[in-house]
């Protein structure tokens, strides 16, 4: 029982402390020490790896890699907790947003645990497709299987840190989620088990170089700025204000036009407003 509770209070803190690699880890539980997400903005995921998806078909990650931008969320599929509340946010914030799964990017769920079976993975999938309910989801949601090894070099590679603790056979892990370009490489984190609409289209909008989302995107991301430390974007003054003058010396010169042409008219007409 208190190796259960440990665990418990473990993960916990791995939900409250997503960097806990990357700080002084004192006075923590062993299993969770070392236990983390490192930000490795811009690092280039190895797209030679190879796994195995839900129809138990070996493939590389390459394959889903093209035009569009990619979530990446690094779970285990028989998680007691964690991992089903990290899936349940994703699928929450992308119900939110008008950008849809295949049509727009594609979502990546690979199980870093390498005992784990295709079949898990396809009734995983069934759930969460099921949950999400949008047209073109099953083609552009995959969820992955593999070994030891591929799982390690990716997971090292987006800095997601996690232990295996053979008394409770459970995973402590943190929880977040990652935003890769259509190349490959990770673009933005998402910490923690919910995330918020905005942040995941605008760092939608930002992976595909502006190649997806709307007008209304750029302006959000010319007042947004990302903030790699709480993951999560942030309204910048500076730019907010630049926005907001330039808007009123439109309004001032659209105003200034309607007064001289309606005098202009005025004086054609003899004096007489029109």
């Amino acid at each position: 029982m208190h190796s259960k509770r440990s665990f418990s209070a473990a993960l916990v803190l791995a939900v409250v402390f997503p960097a806990l690699a990357a700080a002084q880890q004192f006075g923590l539980p062993a299993m969770v020490r070392g236990v983390g997400i490192d930000q490795n903005l811009n690092a280039q995921i190895p797209l030679e790896l190879t796994f195995r998806d839900e129809a138990g078909r070996a493939v590389r990650l390459g394959e889903y890699f093209r035009q569009k931008p990619v979530v990446l969320a690094l779970v285990y599929y028989e998680c007691p907790m964690l991992c089903d509340m990290v899936l349940n946010g994703l699928t929450h914030s992308m119900e939110q947003i008008s950008l849809n799964v295949d049509h727009d990017f594609d979502v990546l769920t690979v199980s870093f645990n390498p005992h784990e079976t295709w079949q898990l993975a396809a009734s995983k999938k069934a759930n969460y497709i099921e949950k999400y309910k949008r047209d073109g989801a099953a083609a552009g949601w995959h969820f992955l299987t593999g070994d030891e090894s591929n799982i390690k070099k990716l997971a090292d590679t987006a800095g997601f840190h996690f232990k295996y603790d053979p008394i409770t056979k459970q995973y402590a892990h943190a929880s977040g989620i990652m935003v890769l370009t259509p190349e490959g490489k990770i673009s933005r984190y998402f910490y923690g088990i919910e995330y918020k609409p905005k942040d995941l289209r605008l760092g939608l909008v930002e992976a595909s170089q502006n190649k997806i989302g709307n007008f209304a995107d750029q302006v959000l991301l010319f007042c947004f700025h990302y903030d790699p430390i709480n993951g999560k974007y942030g309204l910048v003054i500076a730019n907010v204000t630049r926005v907001v003058a330039s808007a009123s010396v439109l309004a001032l010169g659209g105003l200034i036009f309607v007064l001289l042409r309606r005098e202009r008219q005025a004086n054609l007409h003899g004096g007489r407003t029109v």
